[in-house]
């Protein structure tokens, strides 16, 4: 009888194990998940990219026509690949015996106040923080194991920067995510014939201390396109990530687990700088998530020969935002702090703007989705649409100086401006509402850059 009982309860455990196992290690079975609800809903995060490529703070701006020529946190490749622009900027500040993993011990970060930081993010309207754990140079900002002397603890800043800032953009309301690079320019393991050590004894462990250690909401994953998802065991880390990690419930992955998964495989599909590298589920009619990310420059590391030239404006930024979230995508939008650890001053005033920008017409970004009837134009478009609900908003990236139209919404209630009472009027005929701008002067206007009209019930 006692042995009788002790197998249905081994069995009753075994049932209840394999319900807890919802996802097999399969892209099959892992896209079924359903994107959490809260990264949806955020619409804009900032990225951040550290390392010590922050202290050559170099990348040729216009020099070059590529993207990722222009990418400062690329430096040490551009060392190993022979790069004649990078060399000869190498050879005259550094020296030619002087290493890239030289740049570690300047990589001081002696200014970095974790608290200011992410009280600007907060300030700026985010609500999601992304931070490089580790790029492709294999340098950890956290104290790993598997990276035991290059690493912001054993050297450089001698600090946990991953878990000070993790503490305190979580003191601020918004969730925390990591960046991780799936390879490593000069790591020894990192090679074809030696591919499965790689990432049994190095990769996998180190991803799974990242995610039990600070329970990171977002996972971004990169450097994944020279092997494909196979042979890095990519699915077998993310069924253990969506049915045993910590963060099982509301962690989102994104797209890039080997060199045939971008916007086919993961939780939300990946752009940057609008550069799409599977055109298939991205863009205007897309149905699954998707997220753009780029720098308020022209590179994500910090740059220090960037000028103004080089930067978007606020009102860029928030047109950006507008377009990305009306088309169904979310903003990741990177800065690059110095060396040091300070954020440079002109990121830290876009983010203000921007934020300042959401305090009135954040009801028109988060929370939206794309409205499906919404008009396009096919050149210089300054109306995009957000739906809530059965609310429309539709967005001015330019001052209406006219009454304009929009076809297709539905007879609604009243049509209203965010951020004021004046009142605006509104007339529908034919299928077709009339909105004509109040008659608002620089001086009283809501807000800078771009203008909501709210028309409830017009889905």
């Amino acid at each position: 009888m006692k042995r009788k009982l002790c197998m249905a309860m081994f069995l009753v455990l075994a049932a209840l194990k394999a319900a807890s196992q919802q996802y097999a290690p399969e892209w099959e079975s892992l896209d079924q998940r359903e994107t959490p609800a809260w990264w949806k809903d955020a619409k804009f995060g900032i990225f951040i990219h550290w390392g010590p490529y922050a202290v050559p703070a170099y990348a040729p701006v216009d020099e070059v026509e590529g993207v990722y020529e222009k990418y400062a946190e690329h430096y040490e490749n551009r060392l190993l690949q022979k790069n004649e622009l990078f060399l000869k900027h190498h050879t005259r500040h550094f020296g030619e015996n002087f290493t890239y993993q030289d740049f570690a011990p300047m990589f001081k970060a002696e200014h970095f106040n974790p608290d200011k930081w992410a009280e600007l993010f907060r300030k700026s309207g985010a609500k999601y923080v992304v931070l490089t754990s580790k790029h492709h140079d294999g340098f950890c900002l956290w104290p790993s194991a598997q990276s035991p002397r290059w690493n912001s603890v054993a050297i450089g800043p001698h600090r946990d920067l991953a878990g000070e800032l993790t503490e305190a953009v979580r003191k601020q309301g918004l969730r925390m995510g990591f960046y991780y690079s799936l390879l490593e320019w000069s790591h020894p393991l990192y090679t074809e014939a030696t591919l499965d050590q790689w990432v049994d004894q190095h990769m996998l462990p180190q991803m799974k201390d990242l995610v039990t250690r600070y329970r990171p909401e977002v996972i971004f994953s990169d450097g994944e396109w020279d092997y494909t998802s196979d042979k890095l065991k990519s699915e077998a880390f993310l069924a253990w990530l969506y049915n045993e990690s910590p963060v099982k419930e509301t962690v989102v992955a994104n797209d890039r687990w080997g060199s045939e998964t971008r916007s086919k495989h993961g939780d939300y599909y990946t752009t940057e700088y609008n550069l799409v590298h599977n055109q298939e589920g991205i863009g205007a009619a897309a149905a699954h998530p998707w997220e753009e990310s780029r720098g308020i420059g022209t590179s994500y590391g910090y740059n220090r020969f960037e000028t103004t030239d080089h930067y978007y404006t606020s009102k860029q930024l928030v047109d950006l935002l507008i377009e990305k979230v009306s088309n169904g995508g979310n903003l990741l939008l990177n800065i690059g702090p110095k060396a040091d650890g300070l954020i440079p001053v002109i990121m830290q005033e876009r983010l203000l703007d921007i934020g300042e920008w959401l305090q009135v017409n954040g009801e028109a970004i988060y929370g939206t989705s794309a409205w499906e009837k919404r008009p396009h134009e096919s050149n210089g478009q300054t109306i995009f649409y957000t739906l809530k609900g059965d609310d429309v908003y539709v967005i001015c990236t330019k001052w209406p100086e006219k009454p304009f139209t929009i076809k297709g919404i539905g007879k609604g209630g009243r049509v209203r401006m965010l951020g004021t009472e004046v009142k605006v009027k509104a007339a529908y005929r034919n299928n077709t509402l009339t909105i004509t701008p109040p008659a608002i002067h620089p001086g009283n206007m809501p807000c800078n850059y771009a203008w909501v009209f709210k028309v409830e019930h017009g889905r």
